[in-house]
């Protein structure tokens, strides 16, 4: 697709300014059929989700901190769910791959600051079950709500404060060459790759960021578990410790879905000029999707509670039909 000829490098951007995002390249004559798969992962995403929201906003029994850390997360993926996936479905149905610069920006900051935020909820999450099995008799003097909210309110005030400096960075930054973003949605690197001046302070700024982020909270999260299994190695009987690390496995497997797309995307996109583009775009589509699908399934299958919660809803739900 021919884009536009850019304007010229000392003039400021306008709200007329505009990007084409060209969804996977190289595989555009596959994007109707690469849409089925997508579509279906976003429905899934969204009724799991807004089923885990409303099991555990309705049912008492579940107004627990570690359901409030849940319901933050399946809010989290909502949102990243809506950021991204109505456009990218755009593109692959209707071709409609023009995005304003203001547009471009916000579906940016909205996916940047909301990636920062679930991986602050899983280090809460792993707080929270570092409590429960550590110093399980003051898990309530110190898993307070008050303090769930406070916990909530800083990893959305860490989230704005990183990512509330970029879209101010790029709208002034000129776009004087191509304004086609080898991408199926606006991604820092993949805007700043389009300007066409001195872009050295944004590349430092998000390497800063993705280690602030990446690094510090997965080195917490380790430190976290590291202090849970000697926790549970101390415990008597092997069914205690099988018991206190059931309670971990839906976070560890939620963790691993999250994280190990990220940190291979992030590897490939420093150092892997040989994978081909649509790769890597293919991989950080996977890591914005396959998440937001698999956590509610992930803890509405091995979480106990969630499990009995829903299953007394359809069955509530069918009894009244009758």
């Amino acid at each position: 697709m021919k884009a536009p000829r850019g304007h010229n490098a000392s003039a400021p951007n306008t709200d007329s300014t505009v990007f084409f995002l060209s969804g996977i390249p190289g595989l555009e004559d596959f994007h109707i059929w690469i849409s089925i798969p997508f579509c279906c992962i976003f429905t899934v995403a969204l009724l799991g989700n807004t089923l885990l929201l409303y099991v555990i906003k309705t049912d008492i029994t579940l107004h627990k901190p570690m359901f409030y850390f849940l319901s933050m997360l399946g809010s989290v993926d909502l949102v990243l769910s809506l950021t991204t996936m109505p456009k990218t479905l755009c593109i692959f149905w209707f071709r409609a791959r023009e995005i304003s610069l203001n547009a471009c920006l916000v579906q940016m900051f909205f996916l940047h600051a909301f990636s920062i935020m679930e991986s602050a909820v899983l280090l809460a999450m792993a707080f929270d079950r570092y409590v429960a099995i550590c110093h399980p008799l003051r898990y309530n003097t110190i898993l307070t709500h008050s303090m769930v909210a406070k916990v909530g309110l800083v990893a959305l005030g860490r989230a704005v404060l990183l990512m509330s400096p970029l879209p101010f960075l790029l709208r002034w930054l000129p776009y004087c060459g191509s304004h086609v973003i080898s991408h199926c949605f606006c991604e820092h690197m993949g805007v700043v790759r389009l300007a066409c001046s001195n872009t050295r302070f944004n590349n430092i700024y998000g390497i800063i960021v993705a280690f602030l982020v990446v690094a510090l909270d997965l080195t917490f999260i380790f430190l976290s578990y590291a202090k849970i299994l000697r926790a549970v190695l101390s415990l008597a009987s092997r069914d205690e410790q099988l018991k206190a690390l059931g309670t971990c496995i839906s976070h560890l497997c939620a963790m691993l879905i999250f994280y190990t797309p990220v940190v291979l995307s992030s590897i490939i996109h420093r150092f892997g000029h040989q994978v081909a583009p649509h790769i890597h775009i293919l991989l950080t589509n996977f890591y914005l999707l396959f998440p937001p699908m698999m956590n509610p399934i992930i803890y509405g299958v091995k979480t106990k509670q969630i499990r009995e919660c829903i299953l007394r809803l359809f069955h509530r739900k069918s009894f009244q039909r009758v």
